[in-house]
This record gives C-alpha cells, sequence and structure tokens, in this order.
C-alpha cells in the first residue's frame, strides 16, 4: 500500500511530453518476437509490470530476451523452440498477458500451470477458455475453468469459425493466436471492431491473415519471420494529461509520438464532441501503426452521449472521460460499457464512488454512467480499488479539488505508467 496526498496546484499545465509506450502493443511485441524466427528489435518499449510479466513468461519458456532502458532484444527460434516451464506462470495484474497467453499455451505440447494476483484471480477466464476449448484446449481451474490458477495441457488445436460474443481485443487475440498454429482456418467475427494491434503486427511478422471488415481470418501451422517494432506513446495514458489540460484554467500542451489507430482514438472524437480545444498534428505510419502529436488547450466542456460502437474505442479512458464529464456543462451520458464492470475492477462502481465522495453528480446504470456537470469538487480520501486507472483518475481530479485528496494506494499505477508523477510535475508550471 501506497498512500498520496495531493492538493490543487492552482498552476497551469504547460509544455511538451513524450507518453510511454502503448501498453497493448509492447505485450504483442514480445509475443510475436518470441515467436517468431530472427532478432526482433522493440523499442520504446512500456516496461511497466503488465508488460515485463509478459518478458518474464517467455523467458521461462526459454526465449532469449535482453532489455537496455525501453528497448529490448528478442531472439526468436520459433514456437517449436519453446519449453516447458519449471514452474506455475505468474500473470500478476495483467489481464493481456493472461487471455492473450492461454491462446498460446493451449497449442504447446507441454504441461503449464498460470496464477495471478487477488484482482486478476477474480476476473472471467472463460470467455477466452470457452473457444480454446471449442478448438481442442484442455484447460481446467475453478469454477470449469472460469478463474485463474488454471491448468492447461498443450495439445493440437483445429481452427474455428466463432463470432465474439463481447466486445474485447484480448478474447480475440487469444483465438487469433491459438488458430496461428491450429490445423486448419480460424476465423474470428466480430459485433464491433475492437483494437486491432494483434491484425497489425500479424501482417508485419508475415502471417497469412485475411481482414473483411469486421471478420479476421488465419491459416493455421504458420511460421513468423521477426520483424523491428518501434511502439507508439500510449494513448490511454495520453489521456490523463489530455483530460488534465482540458479542465486546468490556463493549461496548454502537446504530446508527441502518440499512437492514433483509429480503434483507439475514441478519447479525441469525445473531446471534440465536448467543445475540447484539441488539434491532432504529423500523423504519420511506422510499422503498420499511425501516430502524431496531439495539441490541447484548457476550454469550456459540453455534456455528450457516448455508446455503442464508440465504447470499444475507448473503453479504457472512460474513467478519465467521467471526471471531464465532471467539468462539463450538461449531462453526459455513458452506455453499452458493461465491459467496466470485468476490469481490474468494477470500474463503474469504482468510478461513481470515487467522483461522488470528490463531490460529483454521478449514476452508476447497468451498462454505464450518467454525469451530471458542472459541479465543483472538493477533498477527500478516496479508494484507487487496486487500478491503476482509477488512482490517475483521482490524481488528475486532485488538480482541480478544494481541499486535498487522499488516495489509499497509488502502487498500481506502476502496472502501466511507472513515470506518470513525474510526468505530471514535469508540465505544472
Amino acid at each position: 500500500m501506497k498512500e498520496l496526498k495531493l492538493s490543487a496546484v492552482n498552476a497551469p499545465l504547460q509544455g511538451e511530453l513524450e507518453v510511454p509506450g502503448d501498453k497493448s502493443i509492447s505485450h504483442r511485441s514480445v509475443i510475436f518476437g518470441a515467436l517468431a524466427h530472427g532478432v526482433t528489435t522493440v523499442s520504446h518499449f512500456l516496461d511497466g509490470e503488465d508488460c515485463m510479466r509478459t518478458v518474464d513468461i517467455f523467458r521461462a519458456m526459454g526465449v532469449s530476451i535482453d532489455k537496455e532502458g525501453s528497448q529490448l532484444k528478442i531472439v526468436g527460434k520459433g514456437r517449436r523452440a519453446l519449453t516447458e516451464p519449471t514452474a506455475p506462470l505468474y500473470f500478476g495484474n495483467s489481464g493481456t498477458t493472461a487471455r492473450l497467453m492461454l491462446g498460446i499455451l493451449a497449442g504447446l505440447p507441454f504441461f503449464t500451470t498460470v496464477y495471478g494476483d487477488a484482482s486478476l484471480t477474480k476476473r472471467p477466464m472463460n470467455r477466452v477458455v470457452d473457444p480454446l476449448c471449442q478448438m481442442g484446449a484442455h484447460i481446467d481451474g475453478r469454477k470449469d475453468g472460469n478463474y485463474l490458477p488454471l491448468a492447461i495441457n498443450g495439445d493440437t488445436l483445429s481452427g474455428i469459425h466463432y463470432h465474439l460474443p463481447v466486445k474485447s481485443a484480448q478474447v480475440k487475440s487469444a483465438v487469433l493466436l491459438a488458430g496461428l498454429y491450429a490445423n486448419g482456418e480460424t476465423t474470428v467475427v466480430e459485433t464491433s471492431l475492437t483494437r486491432n494491434h494483434t491484425e497489425t503486427m500479424l501482417q508485419a511478422f508475415g502471417a497469412d491473415i485475411e481482414i473483411e471488415g469486421k471478420e479476421i481470418t488465419v491459416k493455421g501451422n504458420q511460421t513468423l519471420s521477426a520483424n523491428d517494432v518501434y511502439v507508439p506513446g500510449d494513448i490511454s495514458s495520453a489521456a490523463f494529461f489530455l483530460a488534465a489540460a482540458a479542465i486546468v484554467q490556463g493549461s496548454s500542451i502537446r504530446l508527441l509520438h502518440v499512437g492514433l489507430n483509429e480503434t483507439r482514438t475514441g478519447i479525441i472524437d469525445v473531446l471534440k464532441a465536448m467543445g475540447a480545444n484539441v488539434i491532432v498534428e504529423e500523423v504519420h505510419s511506422k510499422g503498420g501503426e499511425l501516430l502524431g502529436n496531439i495539441r490541447i488547450a484548457q476550454s469550456p466542456l459540453i455534456g455528450t452521449t457516448i455508446e455503442g460502437e464508440m465504447i470499444p474505442r475507448l473503453i479504457d479512458e472512460i474513467p478519465i472521460i467521467a471526471l471531464l464529464a465532471t467539468q462539463a456543462v450538461g449531462t453526459t451520458v455513458i452506455k453499452d460499457a458493461e465491459e467496466l464492470r470485468v476490469k481490474e475492477t468494477d470500474r463503474i462502481l469504482a468510478v461513481t464512488e470515487v467522483l461522488t465522495r470528490l463531490g460529483a453528480d454521478v449514476e452508476a446504470t447497468d451498462d454505464g454512467l450518467i454525469v451530471h456537470g458542472k459541479t465543483p469538487l472538493t477533498g477527500n480520501e478516496v479508494a484507487s480499488y487496486h487500478d491503476h486507472r482509477i488512482a490517475m483518475m483521482a490524481s488528475v481530479a486532485s488538480l482541480i479539488t478544494n481541499g486535498e485528496v487522499i488516495i489509499d494506494d497509488i502502487s498500481p499505477v506502476a502496472t502501466s505508467y511507472p513515470n506518470f508523477y513525474k510526468d505530471l510535475d514535469h508540465l505544472i508550471k
């Protein structure tokens, strides 16, 4: 537990900042580099706790991964070179590691056991386990394999045609990764487009993949070739500074080299819908991913409605969007976001309780939030719910509260953004 006391600084945010590498892409760069043949160099890798879990797991299966600062050198020898780990694999708090690795472990010719921390142990895994079992996987655990810890008896898999029942890039990716080494073809059909970093990286590493709208097909028993990866800045991390600059009087900042994948830029669309003074510039492509710079300055905000196919494009940003909504004139409605119930914590509950304790007018619904603004915020003691995004949301809120905000535990921030507070201090003038 690491308590933090924060007081409103009464100063604008000014200057430039490069946010750390994208968490989703960092995870996948390790996975594909380890599965490929050859040496993959990953630049601007996010060395937060979550991504390092993925590194540690492949090291435990015999892959050579050297790290120097934010650069990785991965010596891949293909899937068949992976060896049975001598101890259970620990996923920590990383849902991405857990779900994507299940897709890989299910088709490896050996036995593994996997487990996570107290929070991850409560998160549902049957959304991944069920389709993998349809492919022939042998996975067992609590509640018929719905919760960690799990035991996986690797076996030969067969391709399936699978309609995603949830809007989840993790589930999609797990099935595609399993299909990469299964017999036959595997097709995943989405109801709404989710982040497509797995598909983009499959193409970059030479995989045979077909994408037609919301339908993705991979051929089985493929060989991947090493490919260097540059990880753009994480827009989910950038979102906290975008929100801070939008609501702190006199602020004007520029965020550099931020990932602008269209499946992730919902936060920018929402900021514009709320009337924020936000400009995206110098957009270019690198390794199949778009990136660019984002300028934003404080301006009056108005409420908006966020729903439908917009939700998967900003699911991780909803906590900070809810804070934005407290400072917008009118009502902001967020719906179709039931996925928030099964994140690191129940984020609908956590956001409602934290912002209410700070004086906001927030209602929780089954699938989202209703925020009535504009309301002044006051200091109080709040819980982080062991969730990095809740802790960072409360920290940004402290910039405008009348009184001190005391967060019970900010240690979860290290899972995605170890230098968050240093970078926030850098922008406060």
